[in-house]
């Protein structure tokens, strides 16, 4: 069977390669139609919006919007392109890269991703509105993506989208090993990826972009046969949820449980606490070397009080109107 498949291959590679280049060239100036009309909502937005709405709402639904697009099409070329269009996951996991380094440059400092919000959360920088707010602007941004690249998939533009449409009503789940370690995998996978993040947060972009885009693609690449590498619910919920072969309850323990505590987790190894639930930290100890009167310490703790209150009230106002 191997052998008349390799044979076949053999006959048909100059047409099959002719074939794939075009459909993988309709795929990148895809990509770059979805980025660029999504940085023209973002502009569109923050001059016809309050700040307030356009961080809490458009930012997020053009971030995840972006982002649903770009991800169902590589996943395309990831699920068709090895045997549809020869190329190898050199070449997915090459796109990948540039990808999310292009979706960070221009998100604006959207996140498009329900764990990295509810993080921003917990660590005081958001309040529950503008928490809420977001994660409602996911959800719709990933849905109106799924919606949206649906229908340019039945213009069947190319090769690749025809197969897509094809096995499109015979979808299966992401999920290829046991619930326990797909949830794992998950986890896993987020706790690495907000562990790197929490590092970086106060880098400079130039270092920053490519470290999350080199740590997003490792990942793929290592937990993607497992179950997809999502690590972001919302992105999954939209992609994933719909396809036979697990049950609602199956997904959410994989794609949200799986991630929130992977989150947790690099939360609590980074911070030793949890701002947003407890103030004690747990894992690290600050003594000082240096013994100070103790006249002088109350007097450091009371002046430092407003400027405190103050800090986490800054923090934590973000207003989504």
């Amino acid at each position: 069977m191997a052998c008349a498949i390799s044979a076949t291959n053999k006959r048909v590679s100059t047409p099959s390669a002719a074939f794939a280049m075009a459909g993988l060239n309709v795929s990148v100036a895809f990509f770059f139609l979805v980025v660029g009309v999504c940085q023209v909502l973002r502009q569109l937005s923050k001059r016809l919006l309050s700040p307030g709405a356009y961080g809490c709402l458009a930012r997020e639904l053009a971030g995840s919007l972006q982002l649903c697009m770009s991800c169902l099409e590589l996943r395309m070329l990831v699920e068709i392109g090895p045997w549809g269009g020869g190329f190898g996951p050199d070449v997915v996991l090459t796109l990948l890269f540039l990808l999310f380094v292009v979706h960070e440059a221009s998100f604006d400092g959207a996140s498009a991703n329900p764990t990295v919000s509810l993080q921003e959360f917990l660590l005081l920088e958001s309040n529950l509105a503008a928490t809420a707010a977001k994660l409602l602007a996911q959800g719709a941004g990933t849905g109106m993506g799924w919606a949206v690249t649906k229908l340019y998939w039945s213009w069947e533009l190319t090769h690749f989208h025809l197969i897509q449409n094809m096995i499109a009503l015979e979808c299966s789940s992401s999920i290829h090993t046991s619930l326990h370690h797909a949830a794992f995998v998950e986890g896993t996978c987020s706790f690495l990826f907000h562990l790197v993040l929490l590092k970086l947060r106060q880098s400079h972009p130039m270092f920053q972009v490519p470290a999350l885009a080199m740590t997003v693609t490792f990942l793929t690449f290592t937990a993607g046969p497992f179950t997809g590498a999502f690590f972001n619910p919302a992105l999954a919920t939209a992609t994933t949820f719909h396809c036979s072969g697990n049950s609602f309850w199956d997904y959410i323990q994989v794609y949200w449980l799986g991630p929130l505590a992977g989150m947790l987790a690099a939360l609590l190894l980074y911070q030793g606490n949890i701002p947003r639930l407890f103030q004690k930290n747990l894992l690290y100890s600050q003594k000082s070397k240096y013994k100070i009167p103790k006249a002088r310490v109350a007097a450091h703790v009371e002046g430092d009080e407003p400027w405190q209150k103050r800090k986490g009230e800054n923090s934590s106002s973000e207003p989504c109107a």
